[in-house]
């Protein structure tokens, strides 16, 4: 799978595009740091640590992913567990679980995800049950 890093020394964002649905919540929540048509897309000294780390752990596909260099050596930490678990449907676009889940597959195989997970709600996803971007090929609209 390809990655891309992004650091500015105290914090370092990987970039997994293969993973990307295109929700557009990292640029649309810090537009100075994100900038999809500009090449490096990710301008990390646009914003604070803080502000990039918070706006990261939206992401729901999980193609975003940040880290603490001095803290973790370079190591992404697991995200510590959330104790609530919150669901919101993004207009034409995919179901968002912010928290911890377990997903039990249609093939029997679980996953655990923490954080944020976008689940398929238009049904064309070949990531079932996970959003792969798809409701935006198929043009789904909320009815």
């Amino acid at each position: 799978m390809t990655q891309k890093e992004y650091t500015n020394g105290e914090i370092t964002v990987v970039w997994k595009p293969d993973l990307c649905i295109h929700s557009t919540i990292c640029w649309n929540g810090l537009g100075d740091v994100f900038k999809p048509k500009e090449r490096p897309w990710i301008k990390i000294e646009a914003a604070s640590s803080d502000q990039i780390e918070a706006q990261v752990a939206q992401c729901p596909s999980g193609a975003l992913s940040s880290y603490r260099n001095a803290v973790t050596q370079g190591v992404p930490a697991e995200p510590a567990p959330s104790l609530e678990t919150r669901i919101e449907a993004r207009p034409n676009g995919p179901l968002i679980v912010y928290g911890t889940v377990r997903i039990k597959r249609a093939d029997g195989q679980e996953d655990v995800r923490s954080q944020t997970t976008a689940l398929c709600r238009c049904g064309s996803s070949g990531n079932k049950p996970y959003c792969d971007g798809s409701h935006i090929t198929v043009e789904f609209r909320d009815q």
